[in-house]
This record gives C-alpha cells, sequence and structure tokens, in this order.
C-alpha cells in the first residue's frame, strides 16, 4: 500500500476510533435521564386513529383504486418517490464517509465544530430513516396485509403472514413511515415550522393511496411509526448531548451550537466557541 492511501485509512481509522471514544464516554458520563411522555396515551391515540381510518376508508380506497385520473397518479406517482428511504440514507452516509476522511485536527476550532455537527446530524438521520425502515419491513412482512391493487381477490382485510410476497407487505406503508421519520426530524430541528413539515410529509405519505400501493390505514400505521422513530432518536441524542439539550419535561431542543454552516457562532463575540471535545462535559442544569 503506497504511502497517501495508508495515510488515508489510518486517518479514517482514527477518525472512526475518537467518534466511538466520543460516544461511549458520553454514554458513561450523562444519566440516563429522560423526559416524561404519556407514551400509552399517544400508543392508544396512534391506534385508535389507525382503526378509524380503516373502518371509514379502507374499503372504498380499495374500491376507488384505478378511478383516479391518469394525470392525477402521475402527479402523484413522481412526488411518491420522495418517500423512498434512499433519498435520506445515502446522502448521510456519504456525509459521514466524507467527514470520516477530513483532516479535522488541521481546521480550525470552528471548521472542527461544523464537521462535527454534520455528523451528528448524519448519524440522527441513518438512525432515525434506517432503523424505522427496518422496523416496518419487519412488520409489513410479517403481517401480510394484501395491498389494494388486489383488492378485488383479496379483500380489504386479507393477511398472509412471513408470505415474503410484495403483493402481500401493505401494512404499515414503508413509505409513509420514512415521511413520518423526516416529519419528526424537522419537528426537532425546526419546530416553530412543524405544521409546513407536517403538510409536506403528509402530503407525500398519502400519494402511496392514489398510486393503488396502500390503504390510508397503512399511511397513517406508517406514519406514526417512523414519527415515534424520529422522537425516541432525538431523546437518546439529546441524552448525549448530539444536536438537541437535555430537557426534562419536554421534547428535545436543538442546542444553540449546532450549526452547519461557516457563519459565526453565538459565542464569537465572547472570544471563544464550545468545541466537540468541550461537548463531553455531563450537563449540569
Amino acid at each position: 500500500m503506497s504511502a497517501a492511501p495508508l495515510a488515508l485509512y489510518r486517518r479514517s481509522l482514527g477518525n472512526f476510533r475518537d467518534t466511538m471514544t466520543i460516544v461511549k464516554r458520553r454514554f458513561v458520563v450523562r444519566p440516563a435521564r429522560y423526559p416524561r411522555i404519556l407514551w400509552s396515551v399517544w400508543l392508544l391515540a396512534w391506534v385508535l386513529l389507525t382503526v378509524a381510518i380503516f373502518l371509514r376508508l379502507d374499503a372504498g380506497a380499495g374500491e376507488m383504486r384505478g378511478e383516479w385520473s391518469p394525470g392525477f397518479v402521475r402527479f402523484t406517482d413522481f412526488f411518491t418517490q420522495f418517500g423512498l428511504g434512499g433519498w435520506y440514507l445515502i446522502p448521510a452516509a456519504l456525509c459521514l464517509v466524507v467527514a470520516n476522511l477530513t483532516d479535522w485536527r488541521s481546521l480550525p476550532r470552528h471548521g472542527r465544530m461544523i464537521i462535527y455537527n454534520w455528523t451528528c446530524l448524519a448519524f440522527f438521520v441513518l438512525c432515525t430513516v434506517g432503523l424505522s425502515g427496518l422496523a416496518v419491513n419487519l412488520l409489513k412482512y410479517g403481517i401480510g396485509r394484501a395491498r389494494p391493487l388486489y383488492f378485488d381477490s383479496f379483500g380489504v382485510l386479507s393477511l398472509h403472514p412471513f408470505a415474503m410476497d410484495a403483493r402481500f407487505a401493505g401494512f404499515p406503508s414503508g413509505h409513509a413511515t420514512t415521511m413520518g421519520a423526516v416529519f419528526g426530524m424537522l419537528l426537532l430541528l425546526f419546530p416553530r415550522r412543524w405544521t409546513i413539515a407536517f403538510i409536506v410529509t403528509a402530503c407525500i405519505a398519502s400519494t402511496r393511496v392514489f398510486v393503488g400501493a396502500h390503504y390510508p390505514s397503512d399511511t397513517v400505521a406508517g406514519f406514526g411509526l417512523g414519527l415515534a422513530f424520529a422522537i425516541i432518536s432525538g431523546l437518546v441524542f439529546a441524552r448525549l448531548g448530539f444536536i438537541f439539550g437535555h430537557t426534562p419535561s419536554k421534547l428535545p431542543m436543538r442546542k444553540r451550537t449546532f450549526r452547519l454552516g461557516w457563519s459565526d457562532p453565538p459565542n464569537a463575540r465572547a472570544g471563544r466557541q464550545a468545541s466537540p471535545s468541550e461537548e463531553l462535559t455531563p450537563d449540569r442544569s
């Protein structure tokens, strides 16, 4: 192996070890304190909403499949592609690769902070979208609900557990799960714009109904599943001090030090800036 690739390999390995050291140390020095969230209430509301949608809309959606105008179907078919996890997982993975190969030790403190924040964001996306994607695939093939394309043959509630056939992978919707995860991330990162994020992601999730791939209850169940993964991931990241700060009584809040651009940080006027290593200190509040 020549000198340049060998140096790149050593740098990559060193960066990876440093990252794992930071994560392990934060698990040790930061107590496992999480805000009180009434998970049982939210779970019950999610289940009741899914059941209500199933009772009121699923049969009608099955009967309406193929009756939408071709132009509307093409329109929804274009936007439904944004529910694919690859749109979010691939950029996040590439970001981690670039950060891992970067010689961040030679950068100024603010530059190291930018690399650190982008790495945290990429991990957040991979955890939220990736883990929710794995969960929804296990669920949908384990449940085996027939898709509305086969409504005439199987009806609105035909279950074929572990058939491992795409025809019986309707519940929950994978695209809607991805959109729920994206909404959850945007909710935590930009809480003041949550209505816009919800409208956009919910509309994209609903396109699965119009293209005939899922029933309405499939999309509602998937959207809630993805949102739950985003909130749980945000709580864990807040405990570790990545992206979010520790909040004992409400959802995680984005830290003021979390900046992805090169603008001056808020504490630059004071002549100093927190570095990733300094952020290892456990919160005292």
